[in-house]
């Protein structure tokens, strides 16, 4: 066994020693059961009531995102100001009463009452999440952020394939009643796991009292005075912007370039979790070596090379490796983009400064999203991917004066 690998498996082990992201980690495995129950038995459960109304299954889609451009800053802005422990239990014991006061509305009133359950949940989680990462920055040691960063994305690769299966799974065998129950048991269990975080720290009041918008200006302020954070939300733009583009369309790959039908869609998407899943444990063993700036870079590289190569592919076997190298350099790009915002941001403003980029990525996204079906009446689908890969290299040359100042840093430090 050579020494990098000794290495490696003892800043694994440090890893796991450390409370906090077991605890996080655990607690975000039941999450994701939750969340994966929640949104394919929500949506099979409209489609069969509706009789797939379009207009009833795509609200779905608004209770799950309008959250993130609503509450996400706000609930930056609250986690910054609240105690990071005792904001994601709450978070957590609420999302799951909601769910049960679902479940009780269901058997006496009415089921559009469901959509309710999906609604709250998402608004709770933008108070949870940077909490979550709150946690991170306060107990787990700098040079152990990004393995740990690598392990929590590994979990979100891995529902990408379990999720769909998992939800579909429970409500077509158990029905609707059971699926909530299974949502709320799921909240309750991550409630409890979260209790076994260290208790939150006593901090000193400051005598100077700030108000909330206040301190929402205080943290725009705080973003726009930082170059990193600046240019990483010029990198979020550009990468929303790529990925909204390709989202809906990618039945038209299989439609129009390769001339199968629709539903050979899931072998796509199968294909791009399963790359997710082996890129995370790649990152994982790549992220102690590597800038967080310089992983993002390759992230948003290698998903331009695989639109390019979905684009112009006219075989199933060569759209479906572009698909997996898209999704084997995916974690990449989260992990970068997380350990960045930890290493480049204080404490106190953890909270803002992930409520500003989300939204940003999002609304991005929901622009292109939005324009994506009228310029697939006026442009090929071959010509939109190439945009999208333009986009996405548009993000990496946001990076390079990130990339270059921490290259030249680590020289200096070299030098002495």
């Amino acid at each position: 066994m050579n020494e990098n690998s000794v290495q490696e498996k003892a800043g694994m082990g440090a890893l796991f020693q450390n409370r906090v992201v077991r605890t996080i980690l655990l607690s975000v495995f039941f999450l994701q059961i939750g969340i994966w129950v929640r949104n394919y038995s929500i949506l099979l459960y409209v489609i069969e009531k509706t009789n797939e109304n379009p207009v009833a299954v795509s609200l779905i889609s608004v209770a799950e995102f309008a959250p993130i451009f609503l509450f996400s800053f706000i609930g930056g802005t609250f986690a910054d100001r609240w105690k990071p422990k005792r904001t994601m239990v709450w978070c957590d014991l609420l999302s799951a009463i909601s769910v049960f006061v679902v479940l009780l509305t269901l058997l006496f009133g009415s089921w559009k009452v469901i959509f309710f359950a999906t609604l709250v949940s998402s608004i709770l989680s933008q108070f949870s999440q940077p909490s979550g990462m709150k946690l991170f920055k306060i107990h787990v040691p700098t040079e152990m952020v990004q393995m740990g960063m690598s392990m929590y994305q590994t979990i979100f690769a891995l529902f990408m394939i379990l999720g769909p299966i998992v939800g579909t799974f429970v409500y077509q065998h158990f029905g609707i009643m059971t699926a909530i129950g299974v949502m709320g048991v799921a909240f309750l269990l991550s409630a409890a796991i979260l209790l076994m975080l260290p208790a939150d720290r006593t901090e000193k009041q400051s005598t100077v009292k700030t108000t909330l918008v206040q301190e929402m200006k205080d943290g725009f302020r705080y973003v726009l005075k930082s170059r990193p954070l600046t240019l990483l939300g010029g990198c979020f733009a550009a990468a929303g912007l790529a990925i909204g583009l390709t989202q809906p369309l990618g039945v038209f790959i299989i439609t129009e370039r390769l001339g199968l039908p629709k539903e050979e869609l899931q072998w796509l998407m199968a294909a791009f979790g399963i790359g997710m899943i082996l890129g995370g444990g790649i990152t994982m063993a790549l992220s102690k070596k590597m800038l967080p700036q310089v992983l993002l870079a390759i992230g948003l590289a290698a998903s331009a090379i695989g639109f390019i190569g979905m684009g112009l592919s006219t075989f199933f076997w060569l759209t479906l490796f572009a698909q997996f190298f898209s999704g084997l350099f995916m974690p990449c790009i989260h992990i970068g983009i997380n350990t960045m915002i930890l290493q480049n941001t204080e404490e106190a403003f953890i909270g803002r400064v992930n409520g500003i980029l989300n939204p940003l990525f999002m609304g991005a996204m929901v622009i292109t999203m939005s324009a994506a079906g009228w310029m697939k009446t006026h442009l090929s689908i071959v010509l939109i991917y190439q945009l999208s890969a333009l986009l996405l290299f548009v993000g990496v040359v946001t990076l390079l004066p990130i990339m270059k100042k921490r290259i030249i840093q680590q020289e200096i430090k070299g030098e002495l």
